[in-house]
């Protein structure tokens, strides 16, 4: 069989669609798969070196003002439509299978027009435009949190790769704080802002750093490609390590006693499933779907929700390091979470690609 998978630009699209792609692969191993994406998105690095086969097609970006850009969208979509219609072509996909984001659209559109069956994933609790075009025209739907207002709609969870989904945090703290350069023992902090940084988590964290390192917690952060944080060091205190980009994120999971990071799908997922205790801190932009992903782990008790405008210096300074060394609270916190989430999502979206290709 073969299949299309489309999605990228961050990790948000391109872990799940390279989580199913593995799934494809040990459940069906003679599954060809080709991912497609555009030129300017994460997945032209994690896809290549994943082993898969990549496909690219311009970008069309909804513009969120009126202005020129907008008057364009039209052309743009009809030629993205047409490259994607030549790459079904080359490829001919027996199903194509969206993740949403600027790639999908095209996908969508250029599949129909092949009478090639879909599969959609929505991410969010929240779905983007993308998928709500996709949805209408789907063989299937699926979902990551249940009540997805999407038509239609099957909830599996958020395929997640089996590095993350098989972790034994506590089998493997003493190898990953050793990875990172960190003290075996101490209370540790992580704090990640996606693939792509987050200025205020940034920004008020590493302000915080004295008063943490004071506490006796020791940091990871992640800042970003294109982020900083210049956290001021206490003499003979923990340790404090920025890096720009962490590959392995297993790794980064089985150090942590407490995570800061965004809500989007991935980092709420990949926490709770494997009972990291977080403080959640939404985007402050979008259409709020970030605090969706994140409420029914804090409902439960598993993680905190701070808005982007509360999360200061201040409050970290107030928070963190009383909750950083609690164990009895971050024990409560990780049981809370790691029930929530279903790991095996990516078995359940393969088995569903399968099934829908079969067909036709």
């Amino acid at each position: 069989m073969r299949v299309l998978l489309a999605g990228g630009g961050t990790a948000g699209h391109t872990s799940p669609l390279l989580a199913t792609a593995d799934a494809l692969r040990r459940l069906a191993p003679d599954t060809e798969v080709t991912c497609l994406g555009t030129p300017r998105g994460l997945e032209n690095r994690v896809v290549p070196e994943a082993g898969y086969p990549l496909e690219l097609v311009p970008p069309v970006p909804l513009p969120r003002k009126p202005g020129k850009d907008l008057l364009l969208v039209p052309a743009r979509l009809r030629e993205a439509v047409r490259q994607t219609a030549d790459v079904l072509d080359r490829v001919r996909p027996d199903v194509v299978v969206g993740y949403g984001g600027y790639v999908s659209v095209p996908a969508y559109l250029a599949a129909r027009r092949r009478r090639l069956p879909i599969v959609v994933h929505e991410q969010n609790a929240l779905p983007g435009l993308a998928n709500r075009v996709g949805a209408r025209v789907a063989t299937r739907v699926a979902v990551s949190f249940p009540g997805t207002p999407l038509r239609g709609a099957e909830h599996i969870g958020l395929p997640i790769r089996t590095m993350i989904s098989s972790l034994d945090r506590s089998a493997r703290r003493a190898e990953a704080r050793a990875f990172f350069g960190l003290d075996p023992d101490r209370p540790t902090l992580v704090v990640t802002g996606g693939s792509q940084g987050a200025r205020r988590l940034n920004q008020s964290v590493s302000a915080a750093a004295r008063v943490l390192g004071e506490a006796g917690v020791q940091v990871l952060h992640v800042v970003g490609p294109k982020g900083e944080a210049h956290p001021e060091a206490v003499p003979g205190g923990p340790p404090y390590v920025v890096l720009p980009f962490v590959d392995r994120m297993d790794l980064a999971l089985a150090a942590a006693d407490l995570m800061v990071c965004r809500a989007g799908a991935n980092s709420v997922t990949e926490a709770a499933a494997v009972g990291v205790p977080a403080v959640f801190v939404p985007l402050p932009i979008g259409n709020g779907e970030q605090e969706h992903n994140a409420r029914p782990v804090v409902d439960a008790g598993g993680a905190l929700l701070v808005s982007d405008a509360a999360f200061s210096s201040e409050w970290v300074a107030a928070t963190v390091p009383g909750l950083a060394a609690d164990a009895e609270r971050l024990a409560a916190m990780s049981r809370a979470a790691s029930g929530l989430i279903p790991r095996d999502a990516d078995k359940h979206l393969a088995r569903i690609v399968l099934e829908t290709g079969s067909r036709r």
